[in-house]
């Protein structure tokens, strides 16, 4: 494998945090070596570069860390974008399955992981735009024509949002518990029984940005993400060699630097869960034609009924919807096979222009998870910022 580092990126760069009070033990060498300790464990070849993606955001020039698989395959590629507050580093049981077939491209979101971190617009839907704009800068310089584009979760909104911008470039859009659909509740905590001590850490928490907390507590971030995110540390386990102590590690050097792309997801949200301009007030935008998936674990916070909004609405288009039992948020690790196999299948139909069989009919009401698993799920994710 190799890895193709800009020289605009210096090696050894310490976090602003870092520099200014050697609290957080963090640098981008830190970040990078964090990454290399889950992707060495990948059987095929990959190799990483910064795209530049030019001024898009900030007026400053922006590079977008790319990993890249099986760039030789003719077959339709595929782009994953990763959820908040996570990075490239954690499609590590996703790769090498998508990779079989076609190329695979991993980007760190502009903010996010390894990619530049300019400063955004405090405005939502400009923000928004730009992060778009940036998406479609790297697919310029990249040269992708055509491709299927799968994000998870943010990486959900901002693949929706960038469909209805683009809809030329895209074969097929597969949202994978996508965040930032439905409309914020008027009775949000009566609605999820939430707890006093919950709605309270809600109010503290409510306005700083999402992840403060870890650098807040510097050297001892890793092991309060430790203690936070036991489910994906236990379905890495059997790829990612020490598991409990490198998934942690990865968080931890992903979320302590400049916060960059999570500023920006603040200003986007409506409270943690929700955007302050729903996408499925837009997805209606999104031309007729364009094929989509939408994957949802059973056991996740995210509400499924916008899923079922959009296979109802959009009649004339191809829009399916899949839930896989047993899964919680992070679906493309709980339960990585049966989630590989799901976009496989997707690419297979794009490559002969064929479409998936649709899934019966069905409804949200089956796949509800109890108000202790919601709970549970909405707590797991202030622990880790995996939006």
């Amino acid at each position: 494998m190799s890895e193709e580092i800009s020289l605009q990126v210096a090696e050894h760069q310490e976090s602003w945090f870092g520099s200014w009070f050697r609290w957080c033990p963090t640098s981008l060498a830190f970040l990078r070596e964090a990454e290399k300790s889950i992707l060495s464990n990948l059987r095929n070849s990959y190799h990483g570069k910064n795209v530049n993606v030019g001024k898009v955001v900030g007026g400053s020039e922006s590079n977008v860390w790319t990993v890249c698989m099986n760039e030789e395959s003719h077959n339709t590629p595929i782009v994953l974008l990763h959820g908040f507050g996570s990075g490239v580093g954690l499609w590590c049981l996703n790769l090498d399955s998508l990779a079989t077939d076609r190329p695979v491209y991993a980007i760190d979101i502009l903010g996010f992981g390894r990619s530049s971190r300019p400063k955004f617009n405090t405005d939502p839907l400009e923000a928004e735009r730009e992060f778009v704009a940036s998406i479609e800068a790297w697919r310029r310089e990249i040269s992708l024509n055509k491709f299927i584009l799968l994000g998870h979760s943010f990486g959900g909104f901002l693949a929706a949002s960038y469909a209805i911008k683009h809809p030329d470039i895209i074969s097929h859009l597969i949202l994978a518990d996508p965040w930032g659909f439905p409309e914020k509740p008027l009775d949000v905590a009566k609605r999820y029984n939430l707890p006093i001590w919950i709605k309270a850490v809600g109010f503290l928490l409510q306005p700083f940005n999402p992840l403060s907390f870890i650098r807040i507590a510097g050297p001892l971030g890793p092991k309060l993400l430790s203690n936070a995110r036991p489910d994906l540390i236990r379905k890495c386990s059997p790829l990612v060699k020490n598991a409990e102590e490198v998934i942690p590690n990865y968080f931890y050097h992903c979320n302590a630097q400049d916060p960059s792309g999570e500023t920006a997801f603040y200003h986007l949200m409506a409270g943690f869960g929700w955007a302050k301009h729903p996408m499925i007030n837009r997805i209606n935008a999104l031309r007729k034609g364009v094929p989509i998936t939408l994957i949802y674990g059973s056991r996740s916070w995210v509400d499924r009924d916008p899923g079922f909004q959009i296979k109802y609405n959009r009649k004339d288009s191809f829009v399916d919807v899949k839930v896989i039992s047993g899964a919680g948020h992070d679906v493309y690790a709980h339960r990585a096979e049966m989630f590989n196999e799901l976009v496989s299948t997707i690419g297979e139909h794009v490559d002969s222009g064929t479409l998936p069989p649709i899934s019966p009919e069905d409804t949200p009401e089956n796949h509800k998870g109890t108000d202790i698993e919601n709970i549970s799920y909405i707590m797991n994710k202030i622990g880790s910022g995996n939006l």
